[in-house]
């Protein structure tokens, strides 16, 4: 058996385990055996509680964290930057305002009104940043020009977001947007699931394709030319692929920030520098993370609303630190 398909038996083992304690995670106050039983049967409070409370809310934090790592990676493979993440080129920013908006504008009340208007605000920053990344993309392949375009579509979306916030003139949307933007997987439902669902497997699907020509790309854009590696789409690709997966991860959960960056620095020692194995594996990886952080956020303060986004930050801000020193020192 090699290394990879060891590393990621190991991955998909670690999951499940997390998922099965993210299912036993909760206020209810039985023990496993119940809940277990619960969930089989369905029947009762706890077994309403079991499969559409705790069940769409543990399969809600694989599939955000599925979203989140792979991109990270299919980021860093293309842009060639380790600390390259979704939230560099404005996709989180993007959702997070066209959500931001929708709470402002009272559409909250009309059920999945708030994840839809995040999917078209990230579809929409995408496009813009495309836009710019096409003009000034000197660069072949547009590298320079997409994280140009990404860093200004994400100080637009953030200026606006806080200009939302300031400006708001009801209290109760204000503490919505607040909330909001800190991220959780908290109260979701089976209707956030299939809501994300479609986007979330178009995106991986897009994403996991472009293994082999990253590899190439990782020995420079004229060897990958050379090798028939059309730069162009593949831009497209990543960035589509990335969009369709974090907007769809945004908009049900809120802005969760560094899995996309600590993830695949993580495995990165595991599987080595190629794109390719480091794809599925930061894809197992994130979804192994926000498990484990939404199972602590429930742990550590279980009377308390500690947010998912905020226990991220927490862990991802030092290894981010951690990055910087280690790209400062050559190491």
């Amino acid at each position: 058996m090699s290394r990879d398909v060891r590393l990621l038996g190991g991955l998909a083992a670690l999951v499940a385990g997390l998922a099965l304690l993210s299912l036993l995670t909760g206020p209810a106050g039985a023990g496993p055996r119940a809940s277990l039983s619960a969930l089989w049967t369905g029947e009762g409070p706890l077994g309403i509680v079991l499969r559409e409370i705790r069940a769409p809310r543990t399969l809600l934090g694989i599939m955000v964290g599925v979203s989140l790592g792979l991109s990270g990676a299919a980021l860093q493979g293309y842009l060639r930057n380790p600390l390259a993440e979704p939230g560099l080129i404005g996709i989180s920013t993007s959702a997070a305002l066209g959500a931001v908006i929708a709470i402002q504008a009272g559409v909250s009340v009309l059920g999945l009104g708030v994840p839809l208007a995040a999917l078209a605000g990230a579809l929409g920053g995408v496009a813009l940043i495309l836009g710019l990344a096409g003009r000034s993309g000197g660069i072949a392949g547009g590298g320079l020009g997409l994280i140009l375009g990404g860093i200004a579509v994400s100080a637009l979306a953030g200026a606006l977001t806080a200009l939302v916030l300031n400006l708001s003139a009801n209290p109760f949307a204000a503490y919505d947007i607040m909330f909001w933007t800190m991220g959780s997987l908290a109260d979701r439902s089976w209707g956030h699931v299939l809501t994300a669902a479609p986007l979330m497997v178009l995106g991986w699907a897009a994403l996991i394709r472009t293994g082999r020509d990253l590899d190439a790309l990782s020995l420079g854009q004229e060897a990958a030319a050379s090798m028939g590696v059309d730069l162009s789409r593949l831009r497209l690709t990543v960035v589509l692929g990335a969009a369709a997966a974090v907007g769809a991860a945004t908009a049900v959960a809120g802005a969760i920030g560094f899995v996309g960056l600590v993830v695949p620095h993580l495995l990165r020692g595991a599987v080595g520098a190629m794109p390719s194995r480091l794809l599925p594996a930061s894809a197992l990886g994130g979804a192994a993370l926000v498990l484990a952080a939404d199972v602590a956020v429930r742990l550590i303060l279980p009377e308390r609303d500690l947010k998912l986004g905020v226990m991220m930050a927490l862990v991802g801000a030092p290894v981010f630190l951690h990055l910087i020193w280690r790209t400062q020192a050559g190491r």
